[in-house]
């Protein structure tokens, strides 16, 4: 017990440290980009705003401050659980992050499971069927997924099901024109299955791959011959010394990919117009909404070192060859 609590204090400040380096990184990036926020703020009315009324936007939204005493103050109030408020959406950083979340965190969930369970159970049937014709054919479909853009495998799936087959809703998170309390379980459903599936078919391919590599080294071991001695073969065989021995090293991995999940998911989300995390960071960006971006790329660094956090957890737990590590 008292291995954990020195395990999770050790992460603690490992994840304190990083979202000072983090924010302080994209907030000197954002510092120096080309995008005029009060521009961008005021959008179409440019022309009609004259300079007084762009100061009186600079001085409300303390943009006419220098760069350090801006961070000052966000950093300040960040510490008293303040996030700010979002110039594009006129409302606090934290509504709006829970809100987008939820959207973001239904489809991550769904592309997890899928690419999990899909890839592990190619990853067992390659490996037993090593280099034979199902081998080979999911060694190619997983090395043509590892190079295969997630925003190229969108549109991909856009065109089929949604252009020309008509199957599907071709984008949003809801249907078009339709009132909130008029949206159904359903409709949500039908709008959230190509997003997840592009999601989940471009993370198949690691999982997939790592399983048959280790489950390969788990057959080619001594105890595997030894137990094929006493008689055991089959799906028996696999079940008891194989999938046992290399679902612990998959999860792990599974739990790592968080940080490439987040990160397709901000791909997709644009190609689908899908109202989630990923969508609000590119508007954020592009229009130099500095209180919701810092809000963003906090609560994402939180999210990855959670997944990151769960797989080391469960390593530590179930592998005694962890708990003898001093440095983690």
């Amino acid at each position: 017990m008292q291995n954990i609590v020195l395990f999770i204090i050790r992460k603690m400040t490992r994840l304190l440290s990083l979202l000072c380096a983090i924010s302080i990184i994209t907030f000197i990036l954002i510092s120096h980009s080309p995008i005029d926020p009060i521009q961008a703020y005021i959008g179409a009315d440019m022309m009609r705003v004259g300079p007084e009324q762009r100061e009186n936007i600079a001085e409300n939204w303390g943009l006419n401050k220098p760069p350090a005493e801006q961070f000052y103050h966000w950093g300040s109030s960040l510490l008293q659980g303040d996030f700010g408020t979002s110039m594009i959406y006129r409302q606090p950083v934290a509504e709006i992050i829970s809100e987008k979340f939820l959207n973001s965190l239904a489809l991550m969930i769904i592309a997890w499971i899928l690419s999990g369970v899909i890839g592990f159970v190619l990853g067992i049937v390659a490996a037993v069927k090593r280099d034979k014709w199902a081998d080979r054919i999911i060694k190619w479909y997983c090395y043509t997924l590892a190079s295969t853009p997630t925003f190229w495998m969108g549109l991909v799936l856009l065109m089929i099901f949604a252009v020309w087959l008509e199957w599907l809703p071709i984008g949003m998170g809801v249907p078009a024109g339709v009132l909130a309390e008029n949206v159904t379980l359903t409709d949500r459903i039908a709008h959230l299955i190509l997003p997840a599936l592009t999601l989940s078919i471009v993370g198949v391919a690691n999982i997939a791959l790592h399983t048959r590599q280790k489950l390969i080294e788990i057959l080619s071991s001594e105890y595997i011959l030894f137990a094929k001695a006493k008689g055991e073969k089959g799906f028996t065989l696999i079940w008891r010394h194989g999938i046992r021995n290399v679902s612990l090293p998959a999860i792990t991995l599974h739990f790592a990919a968080f940080s490439e999940l987040f990160g397709g998911a901000v791909l997709a989300e644009q190609v689908f117009s899908y109202p989630g995390l990923g969508q609000a960071t590119v508007e954020a960006g592009l229009r130099g909404d500095v209180p919701l971006l810092l809000g963003l790329v906090i609560f994402s660094s939180i999210f990855v070192f959670a997944g990151n956090l769960m797989a080391d957890l469960i390593s530590f737990i179930v592998d005694p060859r962890m708990k003898e590590r001093r440095s983690l």
